[in-house]
């Protein structure tokens, strides 16, 4: 292998990390997502349980609750989704890297499109978890209105 060989090789690889990078990223979004879903699932089941021993006035206010945290959870899911599919394009593009470097630069778009793809998936992603956030305050909001009006009573 001459060193210009040796150089090519090196480039290639360097270019293979930025999409390495990105999915390190990616999978520290994923671990967090996950978490979320995971409370918010939790938070439901005991909301759940608590419907079944609510009295009627106060049945309207756990519905809404109820209807709020299922909003999250699909809000999460769809983030959930969107990351997977960002972690999936820039592992496409870190191997369409590899394969345009060897087929001689005959694919040149393919890593391009993978990765820009991939970008606007964590984009959406991010979208859906800024609107998850939203509705954890507005309903963190409404449970402590609830509770400080049963205080109240």
């Amino acid at each position: 292998m001459t060193p210009s060989e040796s150089l090519g090789h090196y480039q290639i690889l360097t270019s293979m990390l930025a999409p390495a990078l990105l999915m390190a990223a990616t999978g520290s979004l994923l671990v967090s997502a996950n978490n979320r879903l995971a409370r918010v699932v939790d938070r439901l089941r005991s909301l759940l349980a608590a419907w079944h021993t609510t009295a009627l006035p106060r049945l309207a206010g756990l519905e809404a609750q109820i209807a709020r945290h299922r909003r999250r959870s699909r809000y999460v899911l769809h983030a959930c989704v969107m990351l997977y599919c960002a972690v999936g394009a820039f592992v496409g593009t870190s191997l369409a890297l590899a394969v345009d470097a060897y087929s001689g630069f005959r694919v040149a778009l393919l890593p391009t499109i993978l990765a820009v793809v991939g970008v606007l998936c964590l984009l959406a992603a991010s979208v859906y978890l800024g609107l998850e956030v939203s509705l954890a305050v507005r309903s963190f909001d409404e449970e402590l209105d609830l509770e400080m009006e049963r205080r109240g009573d």
